[in-house]
């Protein structure tokens, strides 16, 4: 219950106007996460150490400790935390990329409409050019 009161403050809210309210809580989410990272290395450095300066204890198990109980589970949580980020970088990728092709496609068709002064170049894209398309493969029925 702390993490939603600390996420959800009401004292950050009233300063912004509404449309910076999801960045806020972004903000404030990666803020935590990266506290919690943080904290997490700082236990298990502190276990390492332990196991390096225990009499029983090894450097070599001190690596380990902090590899196994600190650097991989990190990592593998961080990366999981980060897919939802990356699967929205490229879905904006693609949508600027798609957004690209429709603009040349539609400069294509004013060319195509605008006096022949010139050849209209062509868009690379299928039916751009004004013309009816095409059928791959006639019809084919059978007689009645």
């Amino acid at each position: 219950m702390r993490v939603l009161s600390i996420l959800h403050s009401q004292g950050t809210y009233n300063a912004f106007p509404g449309p910076f309210l999801p960045f806020i809580y972004q903000l404030k989410l990666r803020v935590f996460i990266h506290l919690i990272v943080i904290g997490w290395l700082y236990v298990v450095v502190m276990m390492a150490v332990a196991e390096a300066t225990n009499t029983n204890g090894t450097v070599l198990g001190a690596i380990f400790t902090f590899l196994l109980y600190g650097l991989g589970p990190v990592a593998l949580v961080v990366y999981l935390m980060g897919s939802p980020g990356r699967r929205r970088a490229i879905k904006q990728r693609e949508a600027e990329a798609q957004e690209a092709a429709r603009r040349k496609a539609a400069e294509a068709a004013e060319a195509a409409h605008a006096p022949a002064a010139r050849k209209p170049a062509d868009s690379g894209l299928p039916d751009q050019r004004g013309e009816a398309p095409a059928d791959a493969v006639a019809p084919v029925r059978k007689e009645p």
